[in-house]
């Protein structure tokens, strides 16, 4: 038998290096031809590599999160057949997986599924729940057994079993039980002064104030001295540094407005209501995406990329845009590209493709490469203002915010307006603050009269 040495192959790009994300297999494990082998990540995207052989696999090099060299050895692979100058796809009866020597296997350290999408290479980290030991539920004081209050059982309630009959279920409002599933107060330990032994607020407060009568001052306070500790690698790791070099390289500043959604949000239901079957449902974002490719002509450098090292400005006439997208595995910015040419049920048809694949885990490297700017939202989440991070080498980055029904003065009178403050940042060293502030305003004008984006 032969052995095959499975090398990391340069993923292009100037790729020097690559991170170890997932390994599919394990030392003593079988592996056919094209079958998954190991997730690597470098700066840009995460890579699945398959096995260009078949065999059985002696040993795998480096652990989730370890750096590897280009053409430094990741596996090693006995054959089925004898080397030759290409080696043969695995015959059926090879199918039999051979028994592994107890010396030769290693536990899979860190081997999830294979059906486990590419993106979200990074190892999952245990959640951590620190007060989830330290916060058992509250024992009720002692107490005389309350009277025979009659208590029916709800639907899905406890039902009895192995082990002796379980007490029936509290009868409550959803509010009460909510109230009490807060406070870890078991229901069925109240009794219930409402009708057939509901449990009403009014329960609910007296037992909590008998507890807080009966029990020692601070008893419900528990001092907690744990620590948890998560190596960052992955995805995660490749967001940090992403971060930290945008921030260390870019002096950025952040200009924020108003913007008047009501003429627009008006539209948009409006459309939705009138979209046809295979129409996606319009969201603020394409709206935006229109916006920002009307305005590229007249603010070039906007929609440009720096390299600072260089120091050469590339600006595009093609609007390629990043949708910064929370993933499972982090955030990840898929790419709508030519925007330019994309109309709005385009833009909105592309933007679900993309952030789709970047979910679940299947965008191409092409996804997740070479946007010329920068959309980020976080819808409802987004808060009165922020402050956005530029995509390096990219220039500006615009972040709609929250929409919020508020008054507002217009023509002399208060009115309640539909408003978003929208966050942008800029590189400071490519675009200047008055020409920043025109984007900005123009933007605006754009979005608070939206018929403008389908006059040409």
């Amino acid at each position: 038998m032969v052995n095959f040495e499975f090398r990391l192959p340069d993923v292009g790009e100037g790729t020097t290096e690559a991170e170890i994300g997932e390994w599919h297999v394990a030392a003593g494990s079988r592996i056919e031809e094209d079958q998954p082998l190991v997730d690597v990540m470098t700066d840009k995207a995460s890579v699945e590599m398959t096995s260009p052989v078949a065999g059985l696999v002696l040993a795998i090099h480096g652990s989730p999160g370890d750096r590897m060299a280009v053409g430094a050895v990741l596996a090693e692979i006995r054959l089925d057949a004898p080397a030759a100058a290409q080696p043969p796809a695995a015959s059926p009866a090879a199918a039999q997986p051979p028994a592994a020597s107890p010396a030769a296997a290693q536990p899979p350290a860190a081997s999830p599924p294979a059906a486990q999408p590419p993106v979200a290479a990074a190892p999952r980290v245990p959640a951590e729940t620190p007060g989830a030991a330290a916060a058992p539920a509250v024992v009720p004081p002692a107490a005389d057994p309350p009277s025979a209050t009659p208590r029916s059982a709800e639907p899905g309630g406890a039902q009895g079993g192995q082990g002796g009959a379980a007490s029936p279920a509290a009868l409550a409002s959803p509010a009460t039980r909510h109230r009490a599933k807060q406070l870890k107060i078991a229901l069925e330990t109240i009794p219930g002064s409402g009708p057939d032994g509901r449990v009403t607020d009014a329960d609910l407060d007296g037992f909590v104030a008998a507890l807080a009568q009966r029990a020692p001052a601070g008893a419900q306070l528990l001092r907690r001295d744990a620590v948890h500790e998560t190596k960052i690698i992955g995805l995660r790791r490749a967001i940090a540094r992403s971060m930290t070099e945008s921030k260390r390289r870019i002096p950025h500043f952040t200009y924020v407005e108003e913007f008047d959604l009501t003429d627009l949000e008006a539209l948009r239901r409006e459309l939705n209501e009138q979209r046809s079957a295979d129409q996606p449902k319009l969201t603020l974002l394409p709206f935006f995406m229109r916006a920002v490719a009307r305005l590229v002509p007249e603010f070039p450098r906007v929609n440009s990329r720096y390299d600072d090292e260089t120091e050469v400005l590339s600006s595009y006439e093609a609007v390629d845009i990043g949708i910064a997208t929370q993933t499972d595995a982090g955030l990840i910015v898929p790419v709508v590209r030519h925007v330019e040419a994309l109309d709005l049920w385009g833009c909105a048809r592309e933007l679900l493709r993309v952030t789709a694949a970047a979910r679940n885990g299947s965008a191409s490297r092409e996804d997740l490469m070479g946007s010329t700017i920068t959309l980020t939202s976080l819808g409802a989440l987004g808060g009165i203002a922020a402050t956005p991070i530029i995509n390096h080498p990219e220039v500006a980055i615009i972040g709609p915010n929250k929409l919020v029904d508020r008054p507002v003065v217009r023509n002399g009178a208060i009115t309640v307006r539909t408003m978003m403050n929208l966050s942008a940042s800029f590189d400071h060293r490519i675009v200047d603050g008055y020409d920043a502030a025109r984007f900005v305003q123009r933007l605006k004008r754009l979005i608070d009269m939206p018929a403008l984006l389908f006059i040409t």
